[in-house]
Order: structure tokens, then C-alpha cells, then sequence
């Protein structure tokens, strides 16, 4: 019996990776220094998992950025309009691709950056042409192996599958199916192989995941021909291919005729596709079992996952069996032996939970419980664990009666408006009196270093209450008056005191549990930190109201309150795993009601509902997304539809496509949703163009998430290509996403531009009616 894992968390237990590439981006370390950061973390990585007994452990799950991006770079698959910074440092051209490229004269847009899976992770999106060439350029997981073998580790080197990557990608020209260049990109795969070979690698992880979703018959084509070519080229390398997210359901006959040593499945996700999968198994293909929850929190039960574990022993024997986490502990925080403040996470929670340093232990332990080491350690881990997944069981910290009352006494009337969106439009429109074209931002404001340290300084006891609301009050008025300086028609208060758009609230609700260092990457060098619901959700008080209504006092325009949605809040948490994802989502969307009523009382007319999860959420399998999106728009629907008809309620969504669910969309009822759009240059409004989308719609004018400011006319010409297909009294004007992690200047800049493209299309309205 093997054990090994999938991939293991890049950014660090105290987020030194991060630390690093904003460091290098700044011009404060070289590029030596951030390649030497990067090996300090592998090397720690890779020790931490020889030490815990692991048989194969990877390498390549290590990134700068992300792990698709360095598959595009390794197979020189980068886009044209790169060609002026090829001839830069190769760390500049992959930042360049990732975050957009503004230099010298040289302007470049970032690649389209899109949500992994259901995930909270971001990935960049491959961008292929009918004609597209392949060839090896980057050498970074031939260099990762190596780099292992000279400290005495040989690696699994894991790979994102050829299939998978191109699937992952976009065509970026008519006449042709990304899919297709399945023969120009498979020499190169080979190629990295033969050299890995050559290194002395004995087993390579193929990470496929598009095996847990729907595939059409030539997909399947591909899949199987693919790997008959690997295994018919490198008879002598052991395979595994690793599945994902979900289970292979009618994929099972397809993943388990695979030319492969071993067959990776989800068993956290699909516990039950494992007895099908046994009796399918061909007997030359070993099972690793995905029994430790990759992306959740929890400790493993090791008494469940041992029954598993020996129903593939009695069918396949211990040696074609492996064990291993469901998926990568990319998602999981690092190192729950970083919690050590009982205030901030107390003992009888953390006791519940296992972190990815716990993780790899877990996986080892059962190795030893399922071979029958009776080792006193062994058995005294065993003990614990039993004693730890009863205490939660038992625990009188997680149930509230009042709370699953209110929610099995929800009616239709709670997830409705007063009145249908046509009628609130024209109340609106004589209680807001905005202007068309209407301009906003989504609702934070650059965060400074100064921000931070007040917050630091208040949580350490080193200022008071009064001083830090003090100097956040000061913050608060300097961004509206700077908001009103530009002409902005909608203003927000900058969102100083949060320090995360789902920790913030979560530290106001029953029911949450938080840590000090429990980090997970969700895109390059931002890391969130998800708040842990453990229990009943609800509001004691008020969360917002209080710095929504003084930055409506310090203005006569009109301010937006600031909301996360439940689903966003459910999504971007670990959530409790003891009952259906749907009724925690129902409890937390009263307390976002609740906080809606309160704001609507103390007399903002406008109110933000952001729910960029929406689609982050839906299940990996197209039959499974109605049950979802159920329930998942009737919690919007209970947060938002509490109040009058003047009331506007906004929402936002970002990095999603939103073809295939535009009609549920249109069901959460939101009287504005903004949307991301300038990375794909206003492809996403396609959608809300084809069902003509009834509601009010701000598409994103320019991308938040890289550093370059685009001039006033790039963003007019996207506005002119959304008032081309959407009815510009219905067009609102702001940024793609929140600003927070932007800096001040390039925040100014890119705003003045924003407000001022809006006033040329205001202007050529003026001139087409005179």
C-alpha cells in the first residue's frame, strides 16, 4: 500500500511566497531573490511530507502565479501580443501574461482569468488559434525534479493532463475546437516525459479533472488515444491519472480503460462511485483512494475512511490500493499548529479540524491503521480521532433551535419583491434621479499600509476603540470627497474596517470560528483567509449600518451600502459538513436580510448584495445544477427582497461565464448587477444580450486585477460595444471587481478615466438628440 498527495499549498504557513512576489513586483527584491524564496518553500514542502512517511510526493505543484499558466509558458503557447516582452526577464514575461504589462511604452492587457472549477482558485485561461504551435520553453518541472533528487527526494512530478489543459483553455478565432490540437501538443508532453525519464522519474501524476465532467464522444476519443500514446512511448513510467471535484460517473468505463498504473478518484466528493469503480478496475490498475477532504477543514473520520480502505484491500489486495487527499491541499490552510491564540480559535474547535500539514499525518496514520501497526502512537492517534469526531457530535456549541425554526418556516412571500422590477425601475427613477450612465465602483478602496496597521494596532490592544474608529472615520470622508471631487454619481464608503469581504461578516455571526494564519491562494499573490462555520448562523446586531449611515452623512449623493451574499459567504467559508450545504446557506441569508431591513431604516437607497460565487458553486455535472441554483438564488432572494420598491438592490458576480445560467441569474431579481467584462473585452455580455436581460446591467470597464491604468478611450470604446447590445438606460459604469488590492495612484488615475468615458457617452447622447 502507497500513500502520496496531489499537490501541497505554494504559498508558504506564513505566506512568504505572497510576501515575495509583491516584493519583486515593487522593485524591493531582485529576481534572485524571489527564485530563491520559491526554493526555500519546495524544499520545505518536500521535507515536511518525507518526514510525515509519504511514498510519493510531488513536485510541480509549486507556482509564482498558477499551475495553468506554467503549463502555457511551458509549451510556449503564449499570445502574440506578448512579443514585445519575450526578450525581458522570463519572470516579467509570465508576471506580464498573469497581471497585464505597462512599461516603457509598452501597454498590454492581462490574460482572462477564470474560477477553478468550483473553487475559490482562480486560473488563467489558455488563449489558442487555429493555427497554434507547441514546443518546450519552460524546463520548470524537469528543474523541480531535479532539484528534489539533489536533496534526496524522488518526486512524482504532477502535470495538468494535455486533455485538461486544452479543454481548460479558449479558442481565440472562429473555425475551430481547441480539442484539435491534441496532436501538436502531445509531442511536447512527450518530450518533457523522455527527460524525466532520463532524470530517473518512476512515477508522473497526470492531473485530468475534466474526467469528473461532462464530455462529448470525440473528447473521449482524445482522452483514451492520448494515453495509449504516453503508455505506448514510456512503457516503463508508472502513470497515475487523477481525478477530481467530483465523481467519473458515466466517465467510469472510459477512466478505468485508461493505459495507466493507477486511477485517482474523488471518494469526498463520490463516496459512493467506489464500489463501482472496484468492479471495474482492471487488474493492472492500482486505486488511490481520495479519502482525505481537500478542501474542507475537518479531521477525517478514520474509522469511515478504514472501512474504505478495506473494501479495496478485499477486492484488489494492499498493494494496488494507495491513499492520498481527495484533490490538492492547494485549498487547505498549511499549518493548524500556527493556531496557538485560544481567543481567536478556541481549543474545542481546533480539536475538529486538520489543516494540510495535519493532512499529509492523516493519510500516513492510515496507511499504518489499514497494514495493522498496533504501535502505540498508532492506535493512540486512532484514539484521538475518535474522541474528537464525538466531541463535535455532542458539541452544545452548534445548534441553535431559533435559528432552524426561522428557517423551516420560510414561505414564498420571504424570497419575493413587492412588486415586479418594471414598476421598481420607474419608482427608482424619480427617488435616485441618476444620470445615464449612471458611474460606481464596486465598493472597496485601495487598503494602505497605514490602513493595516491601524487594524493591526487595534486588534494588539495598541490603540483604542475611539482612536481606531477615529482614523478610520477620517479615511472614510477623505475617499467620499475625493469620490465627489471626480463627479462620481454613486459613492461607497471604501470598506476601511473590513478586512475581508467574508471574514468581516463572519466575525459579526453566530455560528464562525477564525484563525490567525489559516490562508488558502485564491489567485497569484491573493490569499483569503475563509472563516470556519461550525455551528447555527445568525446576526446579534447590526454589522454595517453604523459606517454605512456616516459616510451617508458626510455626502448629499447618493451612498451604496455594502453587502456579501450568502451564497458568496457559504462558498468562500469551510463550511460545516453535518447538513445540507442549502439550509447553512438559508441561515445565513436571514442574517443578510435582517441587514438589509436595518440599512433600508437608516436611509441608504441603495444596497450591494455581492454574490460573485453564484457560479463558483454549481456542480461539476450539468444534471446537478437545478437542484443548486434552487436553492442557491432563493437564499439571494431571501437576503434582498425585504424591502420597498425604492430601494435598489445591486449585486455583483466576477470571472464567470454566464451563458448556460441567464435565467437564473435574472431569477435573483437584482435591480443592477454588475459583471466582469474588460478581460474578455465584453464577450460575457453575449448572454445577457441573447435573453435579453430585463434589469440593469454595469459591465466592467477596466480589470482591477492588474496594475496598468487604461486611458479614458479604451473604456469608451468598451462602452460602446456594450450600448451596442444593451439599452444604455440601462448601463451603468464601474470597474470590474472591488479595489482594495490596488494602490491609491493608479486607483485616482483609473477612476478620473472611468468617470470621464462615461461623460463623453453622456455628451454624444446630448449630440444625437439635438
Amino acid at each position: 500500500m502507497q500513500t502520496h498527495i496531489l499537490g501541497y499549498p505554494r504559498i508558504g504557513s506564513k505566506r512568504e511566497l505572497k510576501k515575495a512576489c509583491e516584493q519583486y513586483w515593487s522593485g524591493k527584491i531582485s529576481a534572485t531573490d524571489l527564485i530563491e524564496s520559491g526554493h526555500t518553500i519546495r524544499k520545505q514542502n518536500w521535507q515536511l511530507q518525507k518526514e510525515a512517511g509519504i511514498d510519493l510526493i510531488p513536485s510541480n505543484d509549486f507556482s509564482f502565479y498558477d499551475q495553468v499558466l506554467d503549463m502555457t509558458l511551458t509549451v510556449n503557447a503564449i499570445p502574440n501580443r506578448y512579443k514585445e516582452v519575450v526578450g525581458a526577464k522570463p519572470l516579467d514575461l509570465y508576471f506580464a501574461m498573469a497581471r497585464g504589462y505597462q512599461k516603457d511604452g509598452v501597454d498590454i492587457t492581462a490574460m482572462e482569468m477564470t474560477k477553478w472549477f468550483d473553487t475559490n482558485y482562480h486560473y488563467i485561461v489558455p488563449e489558442f488559434k487555429k493555427d497554434q504551435e507547441f514546443q518546450l520553453l519552460s524546463t520548470k518541472i524537469i528543474d523541480e525534479f531535479s532539484e528534489a533528487k539533489k536533496i534526496g527526494i524522488l518526486t512524482k512530478p504532477v502535470l495538468l493532463g494535455p486533455v485538461s489543459y486544452l479543454l481548460l483553455g479558449k479558442e481565440k478565432e472562429e473555425g475551430f475546437h481547441r480539442i484539435e490540437l491534441i496532436h501538436k501538443l502531445l509531442p511536447v508532453y512527450l518530450e518533457i516525459l523522455t527527460q524525466l525519464q532520463t532524470l530517473g522519474a518512476e512515477w508522473v501524476q497526470f492531473d485530468e479533472p475534466f474526467l469528473a465532467l461532462d464530455l462529448s464522444n470525440y473528447e473521449k476519443e482524445v482522452l483514451l488515444g492520448t494515453y495509449r500514446t504516453i503508455q505506448k512511448e514510456f512503457p516503463q513510467l508508472k502513470t497515475i491519472i487523477a481525478t477530481y471535484f467530483d465523481g467519473l460517473k458515466d466517465n467510469l468505463a472510459l477512466a478505468t480503460s485508461l493505459p495507466a498504473c493507477a486511477l485517482h478518484i474523488d471518494l469526498v466528493r463520490s463516496p459512493e462511485q467506489l464500489t463501482e469503480v472496484l468492479q471495474q478496475a482492471p487488474k493492472d490498475l492500482s486505486i488511490s483512494l481520495g479519502i482525505i477532504d481537500g478542501r474542507n477543514i475537518w479531521k477525517n473520520n478514520f474509522q469511515n475512511s478504514l472501512e474504505k480502505i478495506q473494501l479495496a484491500v478485499d477486492k484488489l489486495g494492499s498493494d494496488r490500493v494507495m491513499i492520498a487527499p481527495s484533490c490538492s491541499l492547494l485549498h487547505s490552510p498549511c499549518d493548524l499548529e500556527l493556531e496557538t491564540n485560544e481567543a481567536v480559535l478556541t481549543s474545542e474547535i481546533k480539536n475538529w479540524l486538520a489543516f494540510a500539514k495535519q493532512k499529509v499525518d492523516e493519510v500516513a496514520t492510515l496507511k499504518q491503521l489499514a497494514e495493522g501497526n498496533n504501535d502505540e502512537s498508532i492506535i493512540a492517534k486512532l484514539q484521538a480521532n475518535i474522541a474528537a469526531n464525538a466531541s463535535r457530535k455532542t458539541s452544545t456549541l452548534i445548534h441553535n433551535n431559533a435559528v432552524k425554526e426561522r428557517v423551516n418556516a420560510i414561505t414564498e412571500a420571504d424570497a419575493k419583491r413587492i412588486n415586479p422590477y418594471s414598476v421598481r425601475q420607474k419608482t427608482q427613477d424619480k427617488i435616485l434621479g441618476l444620470p445615464l450612465y449612471p458611474t460606481t465602483t464596486i465598493g472597496s478602496f485601495p487598503q494602505t499600509k497605514e490602513v493595516r496597521t491601524w487594524r493591526s494596532k487595534f486588534k494588539k490592544g495598541e490603540i483604542t476603540t475611539e482612536e481606531y474608529n477615529a482614523l478610520l472615520k477620517a479615511e472614510t470622508e477623505t475617499a467620499i470627497r475625493w469620490q465627489e471631487e471626480i463627479d462620481m454619481d454613486v459613492l461607497v464608503h471604501g470598506e476601511f474596517e473590513r478586512n475581508d469581504m467574508v471574514e468581516y461578516f463572519g466575525e459579526q455571526l453566530d455560528g464562525f470560528a477564525f484563525t490567525q494564519n489559516g490562508w488558502v491562494q485564491s489567485y497569484g499573490s491573493r490569499c483569503v483567509k475563509p472563516p470556519i462555520i461550525y455551528g447555527d448562523v445568525q446576526r446579534p446586531t447590526a454589522m454595517t449600518v453604523e459606517w454605512s449611515a456616516y459616510a451617508q452623512s458626510l455626502t448629499e449623493k447618493l451612498v451604496k451600502g455594502m453587502l456579501t451574499g450568502p451564497v458568496t459567504i457559504l462558498q468562500w467559508s469551510f463550511v460545516r459538513d453535518d447538513q445540507p450545504r442549502s439550509v447553512t446557506c438559508n441561515q445565513i441569508a436571514f442574517a443578510i436580510r435582517d441587514e438589509v431591513s436595518d440599512l433600508e431604516k437608516a436611509g441608504i437607497k441603495i444596497i450591494q448584495i455581492d454574490e460573485p460565487a453564484i457560479r463558483e458553486g454549481l456542480p461539476l455535472r450539468k444534471d446537478d445544477w437545478q437542484t443548486y441554483l434552487q436553492w442557491a438564488i432563493k437564499a439571494f432572494r431571501i437576503s434582498s427582497t425585504g424591502v420597498e420598491d425604492e430601494t435598489q438592490i445591486h449585486t455583483h458576480m466576477c470571472y464567470s461565464e454566464f451563458n448556460d445560467i441567464i435565467q437564473n441569474i435574472a431569477d435573483m431579481d437584482a435591480d443592477v448587477i454588475t459583471i466582469e467584462c474588460s478581460r474578455s473585452q465584453m464577450e460575457l455580455l453575449d448572454a445577457f444580450v441573447q435573453f435579453n436581460y430585463p434589469n440593469e446591467i454595469g459591465p466592467g470597464v477596466y480589470d482591477i486585477h492588474s496594475p496598468r491604468v487604461p486611458s479614458k478611450e479604451e473604456m469608451v470604446a468598451l462602452l460602446e460595444k456594450a450600448k451596442a447590445v444593451i439599452p444604455e438606460r440601462n448601463l451603468w459604469v464601474n470597474p470590474d471587481c472591488g479595489l482594495k488590492t490596488r494602490h491609491w495612484e493608479e486607483t485616482k488615475k483609473a477612476l478620473t478615466e472611468m468617470v470621464e468615458a462615461a461623460k463623453v457617452l453622456r455628451s454624444k447622447v446630448k449630440e444625437s438628440v439635438a
